[in-house]
């Protein structure tokens, strides 16, 4: 045995997968079929972290002479922004607006850009936008999300909590309980924060991003036990087995070691297939698992360059911080005193690393 599928044959999705395959074989001119086939490809691949799904909807789009329909040029350009090709997925969601300037997921899409980047008053026009066209679920999550990041998480709280309080779509709220549950964490509230991610999960739906993000939250608390057993069975995914194998490591189990070799040969296959896109979980995995802080210090500022969400910044200041690099973590410092951003965590290695020996930064400015 090489490897065990994700899908068995008499498995839900993998009966639907087939309905929409045939239906897209079906009409091959039509787009129709082939965006419903690709996106839940992409669906697929945002819920279990597993890339390959990418490239099954790559192929389905590829399918299509250019110029694309907006409804392809929309899944083309999230599978562009997957693969950290921002510019180019803002292209095509751009060119699906001009095509149709009602597809508010082109512009959710946009916002999401805009974000990742911190170009923060280019995502609020994004939001704008959603809420010109009624869509007021995906505006309050928008404009909340944006307003996290800005420096204001009480409003961004009570955002967030009008978009839930208005939805009663599952993947909606699956993505608002997860978001509401970084806000309780970066305010302080762990207890919020848990009840959070625990109503997100009970909700019985996978996503990639809402393990990453509680389990984050567990290993924070010093809770590896948890992470050990919520991750069994998803070595799949390279950021949750990062998290899998750093929660093993503190536990001192013998899989550790296995799943440092496995995770040490993907990121090397990575780099041979000039694929950037885990630049930050392998800062992560240089620092934390293989005591490297200087390779995990220029993971995290290449990864700097192009992804500016908190969890970025994060993994730049720990690394600059081990690595004794003071100027190093510029950019995050900047970027706390220009946004504000509340987390005291951040805060407080933002400080650190301006007092580290070596290279300096200078005068503090970030306050703990």
């Amino acid at each position: 045995m090489l490897e065990r599928l994700p899908l068995r044959a008499g498995d839900r999705e993998a009966r639907e997968l087939s309905a929409l395959r045939a239906a897209a074989a079906r009409t091959a001119t039509d787009p129709v079929p082939a965006a419903q086939l690709a996106q839940r490809y992409f669906d697929l691949a945002a819920a279990r972290g597993d890339p390959r799904y990418v490239g099954y909807a790559e192929a389905v789009v590829a399918r299509f002479a250019v110029p694309l329909p907006a409804q392809l040029l929309v899944i083309r350009g999230q599978l562009r922004q997957y693969r950290h090709g921002f510019e180019e997925a803002l292209d095509d969601f751009a060119g699906a607006l001009a095509q149709d300037p009602t597809l508010a997921s082109a512009h959710a899409w946009r916002a999401a850009i805009f974000l990742v980047q911190a170009r923060y008053n280019a995502a609020q026009s994004e939001c704008a936008a959603l809420q010109r066209l009624g869509r007021s679920t995906l505006y309050g999550g928008c404009i909340g999300l944006a307003q996290a990041y800005g420096g204001q998480l009480d409003a961004a709280q009570a955002s967030l909590l009008q978009a839930l309080g208005a939805s009663t779509e599952a993947d909606q709220r699956l993505w608002l309980l997860t978001r509401l549950g970084e806000v309780a964490a970066w305010r302080g509230q762990p207890a919020l924060a848990e009840r959070r991610y625990r109503e997100a999960l009970d909700l019985g739906r996978d996503d990639g991003y809402l393990l990453a993000a509680w389990n984050d939250f567990l290993l924070d608390a010093g809770r590896p036990a948890e992470v050990v057993k919520q991750l069994a069975g998803w070595e799949s995914s390279d950021p949750l087995l990062l998290r899998l194998t750093e929660a093993e490591a503190a536990l001192g189990l013998p899989e550790a070691a296995r799943h440092i070799q496995v995770l040490d040969d993907r990121f090397a296959a990575a780099r041979l297939r000039g694929d950037t896109t885990h630049r930050a979980e392998e800062a992560r995995f240089q620092l934390e698992l293989r005591g490297n802080p200087d390779a995990a210090l220029r993971l995290a500022a290449d990864n700097y360059r192009v992804q500016r969400e908190p969890r970025d910044a994060r993994i730049l200041l720990e690394a600059a911080v081990a690595a004794q690099d003071a100027g190093a973590a510029a950019a995050a410092r900047d970027w706390l005193r220009a946004t504000g951003f509340e987390d005291s965590r951040l805060r407080q290695l933002a400080h650190a690393s301006t007092r580290v020996s070596g290279r300096t930064a200078g005068p503090a400015s970030v306050p703990p």
